[in-house]
């Protein structure tokens, strides 16, 4: 079955609101084993609408709309499907008594433009709202093509979804497998280069995303049944772990600071940050998860040379070197670990943007981590983007080599 998603309203196009309910929809139909090929947004105008879900029944078998349902003259939904079906919607007085009684309910007189969400066409059925005043429609068309159109708010299109949408499908038989690799240390290209060949299958997929915490690679599979898919991604499952391996550190759900926190509980270690380009993200992401104060000991953010000096960075060591050098970030992981007398100290120190810096470029950065076997410094030369993405990139890739560290010891 092939599914089309149509969100509907101006503010989508304006960026004034989150198309979230595509994204929720488009997840749940993978897992029931609907292929979405298309997602379509469309501003509040009668002939655009029209001839967007004019477009979608051609290519289409299912077409979920979102939005268009309220009470106003710019909610369309209703009229664009009425015009496509070639009917004219009518009040539906069953929908009205429903529609009167919520009001009466909340002792709230009920505006006669209100009636428009009792409106019904011959080839739609009323979906019920349990939480809001605009019912959705399912309209079966002769061709067994079918238009689902709900609610904007989020709320209600995911319960009216899931308690009215979904049992009337009468889907097909289908189940989704999918398991996402999560990697640090490693670009988005030379990922795709060591995968090679996975990456051009059809079931099992191979794909691969940049994210905030590295690039993950998702593997997924369609099948009748969970079992028979999961079996069928098996091989490439396998493929993927033997040809990332050394970069991987997590899957699915996993963070990168939770599964620290437990890898250095298991060893009974500690660790400390401090950091200048960064300031306190590392911190941050080390203290995000409930817990973290047994294995945290404690960070300062030294963003000048006087505070880096003041922590325990030379002041000769800074005034030869500068405060973007391999030799300033060494010593600032060494201060952090004698500082708070922790097991491991992290340090990150570089050039965010958007001017340079000691005549180093923006995007250039180095981070450190010392430890019992010693000192590991590792410099970057990241693109000159945002100054957010530098910071997140620099933070992630320390806690990656804070990995590495813990899964190589024994």
């Amino acid at each position: 079955m092939i599914a089309e998603l149509l969100s509907v309203g101006t503010e989508l196009l304006l960026g004034e609101i989150v198309d979230t309910n595509a994204a929720w929809l488009a997840q749940d139909l993978a897992q029931r084993g609907v292929d979405v090929y298309w997602s379509q947004r469309v501003g509040d105008n009668l002939p655009r609408l029209t001839a967007a879900i004019r477009q979608a029944l051609a290519r289409s078998d299912l077409l979920v709309m979102c939005g268009g349902l309220g009470p106003t003259d710019d909610d369309l939904s209703r009229e664009a499907l009425a015009a496509v079906c070639g009917e004219t919607p009518q009040i539906d007085e069953g929908l009205a008594l429903n529609l009167r009684a919520r009001f009466v309910a909340t002792n709230r007189p009920m505006p006669q433009r209100n009636l428009k969400q009792a409106w019904l066409i011959p080839s739609a059925e009323a979906l019920p709202n349990p939480i809001g005043t605009a019912p959705g429609w399912l309209v079966r068309r002769p061709d067994g093509k079918r238009i689902v159109a709900l609610p904007g708010p989020p709320r209600e299109l995911q319960r009216m979804w899931l308690s009215e949408v979904v049992s009337r499908l009468s889907l097909p038989p289908a189940a989704l497998f999918r398991q996402t690799f999560k990697t640090q240390g490693i670009g988005e290209s030379a990922v795709a280069e060591l995968l090679g060949e996975l990456t051009l299958s059809a079931n099992p997929s191979v794909a691969t995303y940049a994210k905030r915490d590295g690039v993950h690679v998702r593997v997924a599979a369609k099948a009748a049944s969970e079992a028979e898919a999961r079996e069928l991604a098996q091989p490439a499952l396998e493929q993927v772990q033997q040809r990332l391996g050394e970069y991987l550190w997590g899957s699915d759900s996993d963070e990168l600071p939770m599964l620290l926190q437990q890898r250095l509980r298991e060893r009974g270690e500690t660790v400390a940050s401090m950091e200048s380009l960064t300031g306190g993200l590392i911190a941050q992401l080390l203290t995000s998860a409930a817990g973290a104060s047994a294995v945290y000991r404690g960070g300062v953010v030294a963003y000048g040379a006087q505070a880096k000096a003041a922590f325990g960075v030379p002041r000769d060591l800074l005034k030869r070197y500068g405060s973007v050098s391999e030799e300033a970030v060494q010593a600032m992981a060494n201060a952090a670990r004698r500082l708070f007398a922790s097991d491991y100290g992290l340090a990150a120190t570089g050039v965010a943007g958007p001017d340079t810096s000691e005549g180093k470029a923006v995007g250039e950065v180095y981070v450190a981590l010392s430890g019992p076997g010693g000192v590991v410094v590792k410099q970057l030369r990241l693109p000159p983007l945002e100054r957010e993405w530098i910071r997140e990139r620099t933070a992630y890739t320390l806690l990656a080599l804070l990995w590495s560290q813990l899964r190589a010891k024994p």
